[in-house]
This record gives C-alpha cells, structure tokens and sequence, in this order.
C-alpha cells in the first residue's frame, strides 16, 4: 500500500503485513519530517486515503548494477575494532560469572566493578522508582541480593549500553538517544515475546534486543563517507536503508554487527539473532531470531526511534504463527515498551 505524508508529501510504500496487524485509526510517524500520518485502516488491509501501486505514480528503482563485494570493506571494518567496547566486555564478564554455579554474588561485584562508571549507572537504576528500591541498595554485592542475579544482568545491560547507543548517528539520520531508545523497545519486546513463547531465552532476548542495531554504531562513519549515494538510492522512497546497504556496500549492518559479536566472544545464538533479526527465514528456524525480528518490527510501528526505515520494515510473514501472537498481543506490547521505554529513559 503506498501513503503520502500530508506534511512533506513524501510517498511510502508500507508493506501489506504490517497493516493486517492494525485496525482502526492509528497515526504513524513520517521518518522524513516526523509529522503525524494518519490512516483509518480497515480489515482488507487498506486505509481508503491510501493508493495502490497501480495508482501511485511509477517508482524507479535507483542502481541497476550488481551489489558491490563487500568482503575487503567488511574485514577492514572488523580488523578496526581492536578493543572490545565496554558493552560487550563487562557484560559478557558477567555473564560467564552468572553461569557458573560455584560462582557468588561477591564474585559477579568484583567484574562489575572493574568500571566505576558503570558502578554508578547500576546503583542509579537500581534505586530508581523502575525497580521499587528507591534509596535501599548501596553497593552492586548489595544489587545482586536484593535484584537478583538476572534482574542485575538486565540492569548491568541497560547500564552499559546507555552511553554507547544514545549517540548521533549523522549517517543514519538518527538524532541523540534515537537509536538508544529504538534498542530498548526492541530489547523488552523481545523480554516480553520470550516470556510467552520461551521463558528460557527471556535473558538472552533482551540483550539480543538491546545490542540488535550496534552495527549502525560501526558503520555510522562509512555510510556518512558515502551519504551522497545512499540519499541517491532511498530518495524515492521505495529502498530500504538495509537494501542501500547490501547494493552500496556489499553487506549490511546486521551482518557485520553478527561478525562483530563473535570477534567479541558473545555467545553465537545471540550473534545469530542479530545476524537474521531483519529477515529470520535463513536462521534455520531459530526462536530467538524470530522473536527479535518481530520485536524489531513491533518497535518501528510504534514509531520509537525508527529512523528512515520505519515505514518500510518487511515482517516475516510467518512470524506472527510462529510465535503463536494474534493482533491484540501486538498492541498490548506495543503499549507497555512505550512505558518502558519511558521510565527507563528518565533514570538512566
């Protein structure tokens, strides 16, 4: 279905699946000028504001050539990445402790503590309204008896990624705290959808969900190189950026964030999550990776942080039986990463 923002008059071609997934009047964000676009969306699947192909205007696809090799590119990007960002590195440490059962609570504080300014971050958070301890935890020994130990890893998460996500991406068009708050909706939808289909990856759904996009982070500097060619291919506005990336640069961010997580020693079911959380059908029939695919897209039809993308996501159109959610499940998630997202922002 193809809609026009009535502010900027940008045309969208929206995929049919996800509006088989809304009724009524919804209102999406226009990613171009984020003005509101309102669509009545009834139960064929087509808002009566709305335009066929057939009647929009014919829409060139820019770049007839073959996608670039990206291979030397990629590896060039992955030799860069000599240390391992604070994200990965304090939170795969303590991952390893929560795993091991002679591990203790003293054990787990000694990795977190490493970092001081992470220190900091996880005695805000865990005395924030959030987690009803306001003023009750005074040291991270103290977090994990009182927390929990996966409460605490979800809390060391949110605190080490904070800083990392919440920057400006020019190459991307996402503004600071865009891509931060996009990671966390995506991160507790993905909580949420695991909790109902697999309470054992709940954990690991989360941070797969959190740390989905950490390959714009890497890529932010190539792509604002080549910014001129990447308006050129989207400007149409029927290209994706995920389908820029793969024709301009020969891989996308999802490849190479999935690259990265191995280099980084993150366990590979994570790394394979995020390698497939566009499309999961290559995954082997991986849960987790369809539970992020399908977190992801729950987040972009909210509208938080979705960037230049966020009319155009594809949905697997398998995912909503695989992961056994019906319309109603939709909302309702859409509803409580709003809040999340929210009240996790005002105290971290």
């Amino acid at each position: 279905m193809n809609i026009r923002c009535p502010h900027c008059r940008k045309e969208y071609q929206i995929p049919d699946e996800r509006l088989r997934m809304l009724k009524g009047d919804v209102t999406i964000p226009c990613p171009n000028c984020k003005g509101a676009i309102p669509l009545s969306i009834h139960d064929q699947g087509k808002s009566p504001g709305a335009h066929s192909r057939e009647e929009a205007a014919q829409v060139k696809t820019p770049g007839a050539s073959a996608p670039a090799d990206g291979t030397g590119l990629k590896e060039r990007i992955l030799q860069s990445l000599k240390d391992l960002p604070p994200m990965p590195q304090v939170a795969q440490k303590a991952r390893e402790v929560i795993t091991n059962p002679a591990s203790s609570f003293k054990d787990l504080a000694k990795v977190i503590e490493t970092d001081q300014a992470i220190v900091t971050r996880i005695l805000k958070i865990a005395n924030s309204p959030f987690y009803g301890l306001s003023g009750k935890v005074s040291s991270v020994q103290h977090a994990s008896v009182v927390l929990g130990a996966k409460t605490l890893m979800e809390v060391l998460t949110l605190a080490c990624s904070s800083e990392i996500l919440g920057q400006t991406l020019s190459g991307y068009d996402l503004d600071a705290g865009e891509l931060w708050k996009h990671s966390l909706a995506v991160a507790s939808a993905s909580q949420t959808i695991a909790r109902r289909v697999n309470p054992s990856l709940e954990q690991d759904a989360f941070s797969a969900g959190l740390i989905h996009d950490a390959g714009k982070l890497i890529l932010d500097p190539y792509i604002l190189e080549r910014k001129e060619a990447f308006n050129a291919f989207v400007e149409e506005g029927s290209q994706t950026f995920l389908n820029a990336e793969q024709h301009i640069l020969g891989f996308d961010h999802a490849q190479l964030a999935s690259d990265a997580c191995e280099q980084w020693h993150i366990p590979s079911h994570i790394a394979l999550a995020i390698r497939h959380h566009h499309d999961p059908s290559p995954s082997g029939g991986d849960q987790l990776s369809y539970i992020v695919h399908m977190a992801d897209a729950i987040a972009m039809m909210s509208g938080i942080g979705a960037g230049l993308d966020g009319l155009l996501y594809s949905l697997h159109p398998e995912a909503t039986k695989i992961l056994k959610l019906k319309g109603d499940d939709v909302v309702e998630i859409m509803g409580s990463i709003a809040d999340f997202v929210d009240k996790t922002t005002q105290v971290v």
